[in-house]
């Protein structure tokens, strides 16, 4: 699953529920987990050339790599479904592209592309030509995990229904063409991608104007919301995962994403 292959997480994905999220009534288990509905991803056989390649199909909970990228996908129910490129990668396709949509229910579900390991000094490099989240609460998210100490962190730039986190905001910080609004939320004895239940934060930068339209070469500067969060005393430890992510949670109507990362 994993490419860095972290038995962690295999431990998780039979043993994680629902999980609440600090100051407001959203089921937001650790992304990266998931239940017992677990298998590869669907990826027909395609020709060396790429030219009648097929896209790869994913619908139940895993981690990978594709065309070099990790990924991951959790939902706790519903129904999503995660395409991402061929492989080989046919000429037309963007290696970092993961497309989502959904339908209406109640579900919590996270997926995205990145990086199995992630990095304080690193610039993710994005482009949505699709954000379409209808009513559901969603958002679009730089998110990932720190371990020693324990942290999951967002870096939110758009969103649905619903502005996340909820709470006040600890602090700002300006980069990136916007501005971004500093939380830290404790999560208490809650599952996570150590596989013990336990205490830890969430760190998050939420933008104090959502992207209505995500196109072109989005930049976030890691480094800038890190440093945001080291002046307000948070710390980071060493990273696990770091990806561009879609998160989906009820009530959830019809809606779809389609973003390349680089």
């Amino acid at each position: 699953m994993s490419a860095h292959s972290n038995p962690f997480r295999f431990a998780l994905l039979t043993s994680v529920a629902g999980v609440l999220l600090a100051g407001c009534a959203v089921d937001l288990t650790p992304e990266g987990v998931g239940g017992p509905d677990v298998d590869a991803p669907t990826q027909p056989a395609a020709d060396a050339g790429g030219s009648d390649a097929e896209p790869v199909t994913t619908t139940s909970n895993q981690q990978g790599t594709n065309n070099d990228f990790f990924f991951t996908y959790w939902k706790d129910g519903g129904w999503v479904t995660m395409t991402q490129p061929s492989q080989p990668l046919a000429s037309d396709d963007g290696a970092g592209h993961y497309g989502v949509s959904w339908t209406s229910g109640t579900y919590n579900f996270v997926g995205g592309k990145g990086w199995d390991v992630g990095s304080s000094n690193r610039t993710i490099h994005y482009d949505c030509g699709s954000w379409a989240t209808g009513n559901s609460n969603a958002y679009l998210t730089v998110y990932g995990w720190t371990t020693e100490p324990l942290v999951e962190y967002y870096i939110v730039d758009s969103w649905g229904s619903w502005r996340p986190p909820g709470g006040e905001a600890a602090g700002q910080v300006t980069t990136d063409g916007g501005t971004y609004d500093l939380y830290r939320m404790t999560r208490v004895n809650a599952p996570n991608i150590t596989g013990v239940n336990q205490d830890f934060e969430q760190y998050w930068s939420v933008r104090t104007t959502k992207r209505a339209a995500p196109t072109g070469d989005v930049q976030v500067t890691f480094a800038n919301h890190e440093s945001a969060w080291a002046a307000q005393g948070w710390s980071l430890g060493a990273h696990d995962y770091q990806v561009l992510a879609t998160e989906v949670f009820n009530p959830a109507s019809t809606g779809a994403s389609s973003c390349t990362i680089w």
